[in-house]
């Protein structure tokens, strides 16, 4: 069955990637690459570099994640600027390649075990970010729903009826936030792990619980800021409106497991967005994709070549430092014993 999943999902992320595909290709008939092109040209500079600083605030949070992780853990010997070249080199390439293939086990394991780590510790820095991410999503998600009850209602005929009732998604929004306050009671109580079936919920110190609630909406909101920013000012439907778009996009891409999102992140965006020409909508999607997904994917390529190239030099130096040693002493050798004699003995007389 193990072998099987492994094939499953992928075929369930190309699935989703052609079916998204295809409708997003029904929705976007008409429109020309010139109207795309002429909507980027008209995003201004300063809204461009707004992009580019929301960018920042983004993976400067996710490195916050793994530095949580780590004190959580009890390890703080390792550096900061580490610490955001491993984050940074993890979260480009699972955005691009797909979280099935690299999860940020196999980035992380080579990087942290070089400074000491175990598997264990590994595999556990890697689920609590994931929990991180979760929980903040859970929190703005809550957050959102519950302000603006009435935003589900943008996918009004592509959803349930029952999702895109304004009473539905309050209460969902309230369920949602009472989640993440029984996470919060349980830390400063320090509860007994929570067991469902297989899953078990540590409840982590409350300093680490604090820092969590900070840093995931702060990814999540520097990752819709980028959106928002490349959209045009006039007819955008504010931030609120772009994050709950985000969330909900950003959440249905993870789960189709498409490769990046490509496609299922784009067509909802889409759907959700109607007060905003199409091609403003493509343009900004664009811009995302390039700082967010394609200009970090480059660098973390350029990371990994560089690190591995150093890993190796370093398996040459050390291999060659033994090649160069001295040969060890004969072993005859004791007062009175010449072993250079023998050795001329035995060529002269073979055994």
């Amino acid at each position: 069955m193990k072998k099987i999943s492994e094939f499953i999902w992928p075929i369930i992320g190309i699935g989703a990637l052609v079916v998204s595909g295809y409708l997003l290709y029904r929705e976007l008939q008409g429109l020309s690459i010139a109207d795309v092109e002429e909507s980027l040209r008209a995003i201004p500079a300063h809204r461009f570099l707004l992009a580019a600083l929301s960018t920042l605030v983004a993976y400067a949070a996710l490195a916050w994640y793994d530095r949580i992780a780590l004190l959580h853990l009890g390890i703080r010997h390792i550096s900061w600027f580490f610490v955001s070249v491993c984050s940074f080199t993890t979260y480009a390439l699972s955005h691009n390649i797909g979280a099935s293939v690299f999860s940020g086990a196999v980035v992380r394991y080579r990087a942290y075990t070089a400074k000491g780590l175990s598997a264990a510790q590994v595999a556990v820095l890697v689920a609590l970010c994931s929990f991180t991410f979760g929980l903040g999503t859970i929190l703005l998600g809550g957050a959102t729903l519950a302000l603006k009850p009435d935003l589900l209602a943008r996918l009004e005929g592509h959803l349930p009826g029952v999702l895109t009732n304004p009473t539905t998604a309050f209460v969902l929004g309230l369920a949602l936030l009472g989640a993440v306050g029984l996470y919060v009671v349980g830390s400063l109580l320090h509860l007994k792990p929570l067991h469902i079936r297989s899953f078990k919920l540590e409840y982590p110190r409350p300093n680490i619980m604090g820092r969590q609630l900070v840093a995931a909406p702060l990814e999540l909101l520097g990752a819709a800021g980028i959106i928002y920013f490349a959209l045009p000012e006039a007819g955008n439907p504010g931030f609120l409106v772009v994050l709950a778009v985000f969330l909900a996009s950003f959440s249905a891409a993870l789960v189709s497991h498409a490769p990046g999102g490509l496609g299922v992140f784009e067509l909802i965006f889409v759907l959700a967005m109607p007060e905003v020409a199409r091609p403003q909508v493509i343009a900004a999607l664009l811009v995302f994709r390039i700082f967010y997904f394609w200009l970090p994917f480059v660098l973390s390529v350029i990371v990994v070549i560089l690190y591995e190239r150093s890993r190796l030099a370093e398996a040459f130096k050390r291999r060659g430092h033994v090649a160069a040693a001295p040969p060890p002493e004969p072993p005859l050798v004791a007062p009175g014993l010449d072993s250079h004699k023998i050795e001329h003995r035995l060529e002269k007389k073979a055994v």
